[in-house]
């Protein structure tokens, strides 16, 4: 069998250099991992994709690889575990490894010894076998591990013993998961029986290399099949106890006839994978309804009031111990905190609507552009729709909103939004007529900017005699 070398060589011009000097220099190099599964999966599905990262792995070691790529950019990425990036000429980088065959993992997260070794042994240390594939430069492809049977199956299965292989970096646990989410693919029994087993040891991996594999579950099509997939593993309750926790919860069954709100989290979520929403809206899913146990431990199960507010918390605690971005943080709990706001947009004031419209506004885009001007709400809407489809609600509760929000993007043009508002009257035009600064002068201040936005006044005249009959008292 061979992959499509033609196709993958037009595509990646320099990494038929990168073969052809270190086999012209003695030395075997192959295409290896990911680039030879998805070329074929591509071929099997009779989807013709293209990888747009190639890794080679040589017999060369790191000092001659360096010498042979003399004339080009070399990053030493890793060269203690025989890993370099050769910068191409267009930018491109290719990480070229060393064979290699690795001895001891006391850590459960990396080797202690590295040696030098043949194909064969470095193919077999790998972790999955669709990822222990490779190709000859002529594009035949080397199977020793069986990953061309699990690729046809559809099967995600360690290389040999998975006790061993997930010993060797436990983090391995959550890239099967990950894999059969980004593939499609199941779990073969032992691998799932073994992190079963293994699953506590998660926590021995850096927050760091465990964000990124959540993040690439997100990112999969099939993300509400891998937390699941956590679940079942006892994964989740090691990473995120607080989705976990969602298990049993209950729910009106007049509003919620699909089962408790994990159950309802997780449907909501394979909407957001049908749709192909964000990672960040996809987290905002995940967490839009974790402050409920709490809400309704409050209120002594009668309720789940103010869950929102609570649940803000809880996702800022989840997210930063995931080590995620402050700005991702912020827009994850602002998802949170709002969601049910979204919801009551029809009944709010004028003012107030187009207060919650501009909130992360990205002034730069065209007004006329809604989903680049207002990047949030328009994630608001996102969450709203897989929450309501989700529910007994479906498209009743969130047309309305869609329709609300069209009408107030027309309003939104014509009154120019915040910006006009704030250059209409600022705080220190309130001082200039005599308010003192404080927090009456920010809800005054407030209060004009909520008028300018509903339209009722229009001019800074206007805001200004308004301002001179707040700060005097008169009503």
């Amino acid at each position: 069998m061979k992959i499509p070398i033609e196709k993958l060589l037009y595509a990646h011009p320099f990494l038929g250099e990168i073969l052809s000097r270190l086999t012209a220099a003695g030395h075997q190099a192959v295409i290896v991992g990911g680039a030879v599964r998805d070329l074929l999966l591509g071929l099997r599905r009779g989807e013709p994709t293209l990888p747009q990262e190639v890794d080679v792995a040589t017999s060369a070691p790191p000092p001659e690889i360096k010498g042979i790529f003399s004339d080009r950019p070399v990053l030493e990425v890793g060269e203690a575990f025989g890993v370099l990036v050769v910068v191409a000429p267009d930018g491109r980088r290719y990480e070229v490894a060393t064979f290699r065959a690795e001895r001891g993992y006391s850590d459960g997260r990396r080797p202690d010894q590295v040696a030098w070794t043949s194909l064969e042994e470095d193919l077999r240390r790998r972790d999955f076998t669709v990822n222990g594939l490779a190709a000859r430069p002529d594009g035949e492809v080397i199977d020793l591990v069986g990953g061309l049977a699990d690729l046809e199956a559809g099967v995600i299965r360690t290389i040999g013993d998975p006790r061993a292989r997930f010993s060797e970096d436990y983090l391995r646990m959550l890239r099967a998961v990950r894999f059969t989410c980004q593939l499609g693919f199941s779990l073969d029994p032992a691998t799932r029986a073994a992190i079963q087993a293994f699953a506590p040891e998660i926590k021995r991996i850096s927050w760091e290399r465990i964000r990124e594999e959540v993040w690439k579950i997100l990112e999969s099509p099939r993300a509400a099949q891998g937390f699941r997939l956590l679940d079942e593993l006892g994964l989740l309750s090691e990473i995120l106890p607080e989705i976990s926790a969602l298990k049993g919860v209950p729910q009106p069954e007049e509003y919620h006839p699909e089962g408790d709100v994990f159950t309802h989290t997780l449907l909501a979520l394979e909407v957001a994978d049908r749709l192909e929403f964000s990672p960040l809206v996809k987290l905002g899913v995940l967490f839009h309804d974790v402050g409920k146990p709490a809400a309704l431990a409050r209120a002594k199960g009668e309720h789940a009031g103010g869950h929102e507010q609570l649940g803000e918390g809880i996702t800022r605690e989840a997210l930063s111990r995931l080590r995620l971005s402050n700005r991702q943080i912020d827009w994850v709990c602002g998802l949170v905190r709002e969601h049910m706001r979204a919801g009551r947009l029809p009944g709010m004031g004028l003012g107030k609507q187009v207060r919650l419209l501009a909130t992360g506004e990205e002034e730069a885009a065209p007004l006329e552009d809604f989903p680049r001007r207002f990047p949030f709400f328009s994630d608001l809407l996102r969450l709203f729709i897989c929450d309501a489809e989700a529910s007994a609600h479906r498209a009743s509760a969130w047309l309305p909103l869609l329709s609300q929000a069209v009408r107030l993007h027309a309003h939104y043009l014509r009154v120019q939004g915040m910006k006009r508002a704030r250059e209409l009257i600022s705080g220190d035009d309130l001082i200039a007529l005599g308010e003192s600064p404080g927090p009456r002068l920010g809800k005054i201040l407030s209060e004009i900017h909520e008028r300018i936005l509903a339209g009722e006044i229009e001019t800074r005249d206007q805001a200004l005699a308004e301002a001179r009959r707040l700060i005097s008292g008169q009503r």
